[in-house]
This record gives structure tokens, C-alpha cells and sequence, in this order.
């Protein structure tokens, strides 16, 4: 028998994550919305395919043990029907401002980035111990337009 594995995702999956800061909390009727800075030009895979990733709060996790929690939908500002990370999640409570965390985006996440919508792709940051390095700078508006006449 010849036996032949890929590990790729399973290795560079979990070594990614998204940081995205609550912009605003916003209700219609019995759903609540977490509405954050990225969207789904950021992360395509809950979008395209459903696809689950863990949402953290990027605080101590003392703050949050116990912390009450809330049933949410987490959304981006795009305003597509397919904007979306979660539907139905149930997360700590959190206020305008804080960071996220969406996890294990590794494999996914920036290869599968776009412009759509006129959004610079977001800044990569590789985090080794306490080093932090940006090893690419997000993109500005000029970036987008650079090419055009």
C-alpha cells in the first residue's frame, strides 16, 4: 500500500489569525450583530463555504472566564448578505472598540484576500515570542489605483 499525506493546511492553518476590532453593536428585532472592521474580502471561507472559525476575545483570558455571554451574529461593514463569520455563535459580551480574534486562518486567510469592494488587503504581522515584525504593510488606496490611467 503507498500512502501519501498533505499536512499543509493541518500545519499552517492554526498558525494564522485574524484581528478585527468591533466597530459597532447593532440589533434588528430578536438578532444581534457584532459588526467588526474586516469583512469578507479578508476571510472568504465562512462566505464561500460556511466554514467555522473560533472567535476570541484579545484580552486576558481571567476577564473572560465567567464573563456573560451573547448569542451573535459577527459581520463585516461590506453590507453583502454574504459578509458574514458567524451566524448564531454564542461569544463573551464585548463593547465597541475591542479586538477579536478569528482563528486558524493560516491557511486561508490572505491567499484568498481581495479588493473586492475597494478594501486595502489587511497588514501581516508574524509574531515569534514577543517579537513582532510587520512583514507586509496594508495596503493603502493608492496601492489599489496604481496601475490605473
Amino acid at each position: 500500500m503507498h500512502l501519501l499525506l498533505e499536512p499543509g493546511r493541518s500545519i499552517v492553518g492554526p498558525a494564522g489569525a485574524l484581528i478585527t476590532r468591533l466597530l459597532y453593536k447593532k440589533t434588528n428585532g430578536k438578532k444581534n450583530f457584532l459588526v467588526v472592521d474586516a469583512a469578507m474580502n479578508d476571510l472568504l471561507r465562512p462566505s464561500l463555504y460556511r466554514a467555522h472559525h473560533e472567535i476570541v476575545p484579545v484580552r486576558a483570558s481571567e476577564e473572560s472566564e465567567g464573563s456573560p455571554h451573547e448569542t451573535v451574529d459577527v459581520v463585516g461593514p461590506i453590507c453583502e448578505t454574504g459578509d458574514f463569520f458567524a451566524r448564531d455563535r454564542e461569544l463573551p459580551v464585548t463593547q465597541e472598540g475591542d479586538l477579536l480574534a478569528l482563528l486558524d486562518t493560516g491557511a486561508y486567510g490572505m491567499v484568498l484576500a481581495s479588493n473586492y469592494n475597494t478594501r486595502p488587503r489587511a497588514a501581516e504581522v508574524l509574531v515569534d515570542g514577543k517579537s513582532v515584525k510587520v512583514i507586509r504593510r496594508r495596503e493603502t488606496v493608492a496601492d489599489l489605483v496604481r496601475g490605473e490611467r
